[in-house]
């Protein structure tokens, strides 16, 4: 995500204004933490945010999603004591900020359960998603048209998935979802879609495809094989402090790393 571009910068001022909006005055208030962005990682924190407040309760922590670009404007603008980015790499616009690594995800690629494909390779997948090949008999498939589905515009899902892969334009019929929880159904409800995710979010409803050979899992990950990874960041304006270090200093323990992992992510570390 090389800057924001206007479209991406009209989203997040539009998205930053609801999250003012819903945190209003209690975003001042010391125990009072809104966590805004990556909508991959949002059920983690969600999750996470539950646990820390039933220890807690004199602490109140919202969640939001919104993508990876609205985590840094909203850390940046303030609107959100904590941003949730999970970006290959981080750009300029977050040089200002505090980055803590707090879990690492794969990205699988997924088609319909219907579907014969179980392997691409890399060219393939980028040819798949950049409309270069749009039948599904050129990689193996059955003689169907391809239809790709993709995040939108500012997702740290998306910016990852391109940079790994080495940067391609989309194709221009590509359907486009705002979250990876709407890219798993629409593939799921379509036997020619091909869509990616983060792997903590797959079910049986979609078929994860291997990678040159790699499947997505834990082990594979964690061994450096599949190559589709990609860190998550919390991040701050300055030094965490107060409510949100001891938030953050809990999703780090061991307690927070193991609800991670549970749940089908990977630790940082």
């Amino acid at each position: 995500m090389k800057g924001l571009k206007n479209a991406e910068k009209a989203m997040v001022a539009a998205a930053t204004a609801a999250a003012l909006a819903l945190t209003g005055c209690g975003r001042n208030q010391a125990n009072s933490i809104t966590v805004a962005g990556s909508t991959a990682f949002q059920p983690f924190a969600e999750k996470l945010a539950d646990q820390f407040m039933a220890r807690r309760p004199d602490v109140r922590i919202t969640v939001q999603g919104g993508g990876s670009a609205l985590g840094i404007q909203t850390a940046l603008s303030g609107a959100a004591q904590i941003g949730m980015a999970d970006l290959v790499k981080l750009p300029p616009e977050a040089a200002g900020l505090e980055s803590i690594t707090v879990a690492r995800d794969g990205i699988a690629v997924i088609v319909n359960q219907g579907n014969a494909v179980s392997n691409l390779a890399t060219d393939q997948v980028r040819a798949v998603f950049n409309g270069t090949v749009a039948n599904w008999r050129n990689v193996g498939g059955d003689d169907r048209g391809i239809r790709v589905v993709s995040r939108e515009a500012g997702s740290g899902t998306r910016s990852s998935f391109e940079d790994i892969l080495g940067g391609f334009r989309l194709a221009n019929d590509a359907i486009v979802q705002d979250s990876n929880g709407t890219i798993r159904e629409t593939v799921a409800n379509d036997r020619d879609a091909v869509g990616y995710l983060s792997h903590g979010l797959l079910t049986e409803r979609v078929k994860p495809v291997s990678l040159d050979g790699v499947e997505c899992k834990e082990e594979e990950i964690v061994a450096g094989w599949y190559k589709l990874v990609r860190p998550v960041f919390l991040l701050t304006k300055g030094a965490p402090s107060g409510a949100a270090k001891d938030f953050i200093d809990f999703v780090l323990s061991p307690e927070g790393q193991e609800t991670i992992r549970r749940n089908g992510l990977l630790p940082a570390r």
